[in-house]
């Protein structure tokens, strides 16, 4: 099978990475507001900027991850490439629920709307973490497209990460759904600080050094 760098799939990734933090901003300003109404419409909307900021920092967590995942992989072929497809395609989905959480807060909805809403962000969430649990399976299985020095034992262990997600996802949007929906944002955030906190690896990065320091 014909492999290639991974430069052009890099670029195009980070492109979409970008766009899709771009997007999140444009739903922060209602145009529908009515003259002399402006300061108060702008600070009834902070659970949209509230939002914003957790999805800008869940599309940077996913970034760093994308990140650390290409900077071990050699070459790319038919099967990885469309992975990382899936991979994009589950990140540009992210403004959506972004949004439709955002306005269920700031225009008054009632609690069930709120419930809903983070529902269905921790949906979006947890089938995120389906193709990174394809990637690390695949690579496991392709060890010729990795960097020289990349045991396989650290992809296995990687392929726990996104399972772990999908998991706690579920339970974020469980929580959210019959404790709160604060409940379910808060659990939602401790989430993406696991991801934040494991990109570079379960034993590596700061998860490996705080671990580390715990044993000792």
């Amino acid at each position: 099978m014909r492999l290639s760098d991974t430069g052009r799939v890099e670029a195009f990734s980070d492109s979409v990475f970008a766009i899709v933090i771009t997007l999140l901003v444009l739903d922060l300003y209602d145009h529908d507001v009515r003259p002399g109404d402006l300061a108060s419409d702008l600070l009834a909307r902070w659970p949209a900027y509230a939002a914003f900021v957790v999805s800008f920092v869940y599309v940077g967590v996913i970034w760093l991850n994308h990140h650390a995942l290409f900077r071990r992989i050699h070459r790319m072929d038919g099967g990885l490439l469309w992975i990382n497809l899936a991979i994009l395609f589950s990140t540009v989905i992210v403004p959506f629920p972004t949004s439709v959480l955002g306005d269920a807060v700031a225009e008054g909805g009632g609690t069930d709307d709120q419930r809903v809403a983070v529902v269905l962000y921790a949906l979006v969430a947890a089938v995120m973490s389906a193709p990174w649990w394809g990637v690390f399976s695949y690579l496991c299985h392709h060890p010729e497209l990795l960097e020289p020095g990349v045991p396989t034992g650290y992809l296995r262990a990687q392929r726990i990460r996104p399972l772990t997600g999908l998991v706690l996802y579920v339970v974020c949007g469980v929580g959210g759904w019959f404790v709160g929906p604060a409940f379910g944002m808060a659990c939602i955030a401790v989430v993406i600080l696991y991801h934040a906190l494991t990109s570079e690896g379960l034993r590596e990065g700061p998860a490996g050094r705080l671990l580390g320091a715990f044993r000792r």
